[in-house]
Formats: C-alpha cells, sequence, structure tokens
C-alpha cells in the first residue's frame, strides 16, 4: 500500500482534533467585538481599533475580511487551514535540519499541530491571523534554509511588523543555520559561513527593533521592568528569574500534562466520550500508518542532543515579549494565548526527549502522547460548542424579553459564559437592537460588574465608555439587570424581589446592582433583528413561555400571563429556578386564581426554603398591595404568610 504523505497525515489528525464540530461552533471572545467593528462598522473602524497596537497587523485582517464572510464556520475552516499548514511548514524545516529523519520530522510537526498548551483554537477570528503570522515565520526559516534569501526577508519583515509575538523568536536564525552547515567544516569556518548568511535577517530585525524604538513606541507591551530594575534590581532579578522557570514548567510539563485530563461520564455525556475514544484510536492508527516506510537513519542520541538545544533555545527567545513586562503565563483562558510564543520551543525539547527513548517505547509514547493531545483538543472543542449554545439561547431569552430596548441603555450581567469577556457582548447587543447603526457612538453596552471596578453601581450616575473603535455615553438611571445561569432562563431582575435573594450569587455583584433594574428601558415593540449567525431560533419550550409572560407582566397584561402559564405548565417542562415561577404565581393572584398561586409558592418554596422564602414573602406583599382584597385574597395571604413564616 501506498504510504500517507505527511501533509495529509497532518490534515486528518487537525480535522480529527479541531474541525468534528465546526458546523456547531461560533465566534468567541475577542472574535465578536473585533469581527462587528469591522462588518458593522467598516474598514475604517477597524484600523482605528488597531491604531494603538499592532497597526501593520489590521492590514492582514483588510485583507482575509474581504475574502472571508461575517459567518462562523468559514472563520473556523480557515483558521484551521493556517494550523495544519503552519505543522506542514515545521515539517519542511525539520526535513532540510535533519535530512533522512522523516519519522522523526513527522512526530516533531504533530507534536506542534496538538500541542494541549494552547486551547483557543476555536477563537477563530482572531487566531486565524495569530497562525498566519506564524506560518509567515516558519515559511521565511524553511526559504531561509533553501538559500532564497530576498523571499524569506520578505516573510521575516512580515512577521517581525504584524505582532510582538514571534519577534524576538527571530533570533533563532543562526542556530538553525548552524545545524544545516556540514561538520567537516572547522568552527572558526563554520561560524563565519553562519555570520555571513544571517547578517541579511539580523539587518530586518535590528531595522524592525528601531522602527518599534522611534516610529511605532506604543505597542500593547512595553518593557514595564524598567523602572522596577532601577529601584530594586536584585528583587527585580528574582522576580523575572522566578517568572522565567514558572513559564517554562508551565509550558511544558504543565501544559503537556493536560492530555491525560479525561472525559467523565457523567460530566461530558456518554455521546462526548464515545467520541473522545474514537478521536484518540483514529489518531493513534493515523500516526502509525503515517509513520509507514518513513526514512530513519541512525545516530539519534546526536540528533536528540542538537534538537533539545534548538528547543531550549527557542524557548529562551519565547518569553521575552512576557517576561519583560511581568506577564505571567498560565494555561488559564484566556491567558494561555502566551504559550503560542513557546509553541515551537516545546515541540522541539520534547521531540528531542523522545529521541532517547529506546526505538519500540519511543514510538508507544510518541503514539500516546499525541493521541491523547488530540483527544485533549477535541474535548474543548466540546466545551467551545456548548459554549456557543449557551450564548445564544441568551440572546434569544434576550430578545423574547426585550423586543426593543430604548437607545443608550445599559445592560448589565453575571459573568458566566466561559469563552466570552464583558467587550465580548457589547457588540452583540448593538447588534440585535441596533443593527443599522453605522457611526462611532454605540446606543448600548454589556458590562459584568466584577470586571468593572470603575463602573458606578448608584442610581443617575454617568457612565461614559470608550472601545477604541466608538464610544458608549449613558446613564445609571437607564439599566437593565440581567442573571443568566443556564439551564435557569435568562431573568430580569426585580427591584423589589432579587435585591436580597441568595440564589444569586453575592461575588456576582448583581444583587448590589439590581435597585439599578428597571423596565423603563424595555419596549414591547419589536426592534430587534437576530443576526443570522444565530439562526435557527431555539424551540419554544419552558424559557420561552417565561420570557413572554415576564414581558406580559411589566404591561400588566395579567390574562396574557395566565394563558401563557397554562401552555408553559402543560409542556411537562419545569423551571429550573424556582424564582422563574414567580411571575406565574402573580398572574394567577391577578386573575384570582388564589389556588393555583398558593400550589406553586409552594412548589418554589420547597426547592430552598431559606433561600426562597424571604423573595416569596417580598413577592406576596407586592400581590397583597395591588390585588383587591377579598375573602379569598386574605385567606390566600394568610396560607402564605404562616407557610413561609411571613412578617406581617
Amino acid at each position: 500500500m501506498k504510504r500517507l504523505h505527511p501533509a495529509l497525515t497532518l490534515l486528518v489528525a487537525a480535522i480529527l482534533a479541531y474541525g468534528l464540530l465546526i458546523p456547531q461552533l461560533g465566534f468567541y471572545w475577542d472574535d465578536l467585538p473585533m469581527s462587528w467593528i469591522r462588518y458593522q462598522l467598516g474598514a475604517d473602524a477597524m484600523m482605528l481599533y488597531f491604531s494603538t497596537n499592532r497597526p501593520v497587523w489590521a492590514l492582514l485582517y483588510q485583507v482575509t475580511t474581504h475574502i472571508l464572510p461575517h459567518q462562523p464556520v468559514h472563520w473556523q475552516i480557515f483558521a484551521l487551514f493556517w494550523r495544519w499548514l503552519g505543522a506542514v511548514m515545521l515539517w519542511a524545516i525539520a526535513k532540510q535540519l535533519f535530512p533522512q529523519r522523516e519519522k522523526f520530522a513527522l512526530t516533531l510537526s504533530l507534536l506542534f499541530l496538538l500541542y494541549p498548551g494552547f486551547n483557543q483554537q476555536w477563537g477563530s477570528y482572531l487566531y486565524s491571523h495569530f497562525f498566519i503570522v506564524l506560518f509567515f515565520f516558519l515559511y521565511s526559516l524553511h526559504l531561509m534554509l533553501r538559500g532564497k534569501t530576498i523571499p524569506a526577508m520578505i516573510f521575516s519583515a512580515l512577521n517581525l511588523w504584524m505582532m510582538e509575538y514571534f519577534f524576538v523568536l527571530e533570533l533563532i536564525r543562526p542556530f538553525l543555520i548552524w545545524t544545516t552547515l556540514q561538520a567537516e567544516f572547522s568552527p572558526k569556518e563554520r561560524f563565519a559561513r553562519t555570520l555571513r548568511l544571517w547578517t541579511p535577517y539580523l539587518a530586518v530585525f535590528i531595522l524592525a527593533v528601531l522602527s518599534r524604538i522611534f516610529v511605532f513606541n506604543n505597542q500593547i507591551y512595553g518593557f514595564s521592568l524598567k523602572e522596577e530594575l532601577v529601584k530594586a534590581p536584585l528583587d527585580t532579578t528574582l522576580l523575572l528569574l522566578k517568572n522565567v522557570l514558572s513559564s517554562l514548567w508551565t509550558v511544558t510539563v504543565a501544559a503537556w500534562s493536560q492530555a491525560f485530563q479525561f472525559p467523565n461520564p457523567l460530566v461530558d455525556g456518554p455521546r462526548t466520550v464515545l467520541i473522545y475514544a474514537v478521536v484518540v484510536i483514529a489518531v493513534a492508527g493515523l500516526i502509525l500508518f503515517g509513520w509507514r516506510d518513513q526514512t530513519e537513519s541512525t545516530g539519534k542520541n546526536q540528533t536528540g542532543w542538537r534538537v533539545i538545544a534548538l528547543g531550549v533555545v527557542m524557548l529562551l527567545l519565547g518569553g521575552p515579549p512576557f517576561w519583560l513586562v511581568n506577564v505571567p503565563v498560565s494555561l488559564g483562558f484566556p491567558a494561555n494565548r502566551a504559550t503560542l510564543s513557546f509553541l515551537l520551543g516545546v515541540s522541539f525539547v520534547l521531540a528531542g526527549i523522545l529521541e532517547f527513548i529506546p526505538t519500540k517505547i519511543r514510538l508507544g509514547v510518541a503514539v500516546v502522547l499525541i493521541s491523547l493531545a488530540a483527544g485533549r483538543q477535541f474535548l474543548w472543542a466540546n466545551e467551545f460548542r456548548r459554549d456557543w449554545t449557551d450564548h445564544k439561547n441568551l440572546f434569544w431569552q434576550m430578545t423574547w424579553r426585550a423586543p426593543g430596548l430604548e437607545k443608550n441603555t445599559m445592560v448589565l450581567m453575571n459573568e458566566e459564559l466561559k469563552y466570552y469577556a464583558d467587550n465580548s457582548l457589547s457588540p452583540v447587543v448593538n447588534w440585535i437592537y441596533s443593527p443599522d447603526n453605522h457611526t462611532d457612538v454605540w446606543d448600548y453596552v454589556l458590562f459584568y460588574p466584577t470586571n468593572r471596578d470603575e463602573l458606578p453601581l448608584t442610581a443617575d450616575t454617568p457612565v461614559d465608555y470608550d472601545f477604541l473603535a466608538g464610544e458608549f455615553h449613558g446613564n445609571t438611571s437607564q439599566t437593565v439587570v440581567f442573571y443568566y445561569a443556564p439551564p435557569r432562563c435568562l431573568r430580569l431582575l426585580d427591584p423589589e424581589i432579587d435585591a436580597d435573594n441568595r440564589l444569586i450569587p453575592e461575588d456576582s455583584l448583581l444583587r448590589e446592582a439590581t435597585p439599578l433594574s428597571s423596565t423603563a428601558p424595555i419596549l414591547s415593540e419589536l426592534i430587534a433583528r437576530m443576526p443570522e449567525i444565530y439562526y435557527p431560533e431555539p424551540g419554544h419550550g419552558w424559557c420561552y413561555y417565561f420570557q413572554k409572560a415576564d414581558l406580559a407582566r411589566q404591561m400588566d397584561d395579567w390574562e396574557t400571563v395566565t394563558q401563557l402559564g397554562d401552555v408553559a405548565f402543560a409542556l411537562g417542562d419545569y423551571p429550573n429556578d424556582p424564582i422563574e415561577r414567580f411571575v406565574f404565581i402573580e398572574g394567577y393572584a391577578h386573575a384570582a386564581d388564589w389556588e393555583k398561586a398558593v400550589e406553586l409558592s409552594l412548589a418554589s418554596y420547597k426547592v430552598s426554603r431559606s433561600y426562597v422564602a424571604p423573595p416569596l414573602c417580598k413577592l406576596w406583599e407586592r400581590i397583597e398591595r395591588e390585588t383587591e382584597s377579598t375573602p379569598k385574597q386574605i385567606n390566600a395571604l394568610e396560607k402564605a404568610r404562616s407557610k413561609f413564616e411571613c412578617k406581617p
């Protein structure tokens, strides 16, 4: 049987690890604000957004966004393509550095492709451009090793001027050149040849450094340790050394240990566990098949030391963009983007270490590491899939509850979605409620109070926020506060009920913000226009009827509330939050169906007596105040007060 080309092996591995769930994935984190600014506000707004950090990189976005539409599936495939192409390019480089070591080259590129220290592949709009720049760097190395100096310098310049992640890695060139030179040269002659071949690239590097110092010196990262070194040189040096050692441990041992985090059937479900197992087994088989008939020369120990040496140098060159600004390197989201600078070095070090293991054992260890890494990436893909589903449900429920919003409204919400910041969600609110606004004045903003220390939670206070590409001007007197913790429904907080609702975590700060929440900015007329990427609309289950009932309650349309309640309770579906029954309790009370109101109150009370009783008492106080006093009302009130121990 004809052997499988390494590029095809890498492609299949990439699809198995990253691509199986692409049709169900969306936009995440910075994808949303960056893509919305480009497609909604225009190319000039995008240039303004990048004006204070990586302006040259913005030109790359100008090209790609003219080609690809504002659809997640296109960007997911695009990001996967560049991740794969970078691995293919590393394979080609390894083939040039270590001839007759084809099996080693494939192993190295697979370690690079499936590295488990970075788990943000599916932030496709953002990271596709990271991987394009990484490809520029790798392609420049490939061209250099082939003696194509001019095009190699061009791609080197593209890397250096676009972003800082792979900036210092440019200094790996003399080490690669030295590796490729024949051993028969004397050390002196080898050094002279290395210096001569490196000189053009060194000139490009120096020019890039000078341009950052004198032409554009307000990059997103600056040398923040300068003052500390002057004030306390010894302490700062020790802190820097600690940061370096911690980072190296994180991107190597800690990162690869994540490959051994297996799925939990109780959490992930049997279907996910089954697909995970299929991915691991398929990648293992793919590796074994891809290794067939690959040449493998002797002298592996010598190769191992050279590979490790190159990897260590690459690790040390990958760290300065973070070490010199005292940015910690961690595996948490979103900070693990920093591991991309170390990706090349980690792969070389691990591939070199494997060289010292006896052949049969080495192949087994490599298969286990690579296949488990592929499985781990699939599990992360599934997390992103779930978060996108929760994200879409959030905004569908928001539009069900608030068909329209007054302009200049501030939305407050808890930090529940894993792969989104509040900056990610503000553009979506504008996209939905102000789809025809293409100006630099934003009509809406969404904040997590926990992320905004400067955000006032007091009434009638101006709120101004600069998004670089646009500005928001509002006031806390025009605020809606939502709580979202799926599978619970999105819920507009009620100042009278929720200020002391302990079912809302105190550290979310939403209980503190609840007095600001108002229904006044919510319009009953349909203004919201859901973007195409959020379709299809979720099925109309419990949360749909809850949101529509809450909107009807706002309009004092109690007949509609009870009609919706009759339909909702007939679904056989039930609320995941006892407070979700409150709108129907209030509706049935206003309809004088006191028996139903008390019955639903008892059902909520039984969920958590100590937590639900105080809000229930507040609700029944309002019911007493707003409904007609009749014998049945008085009887229901007495039942409620005695059962829930409400104070008169």
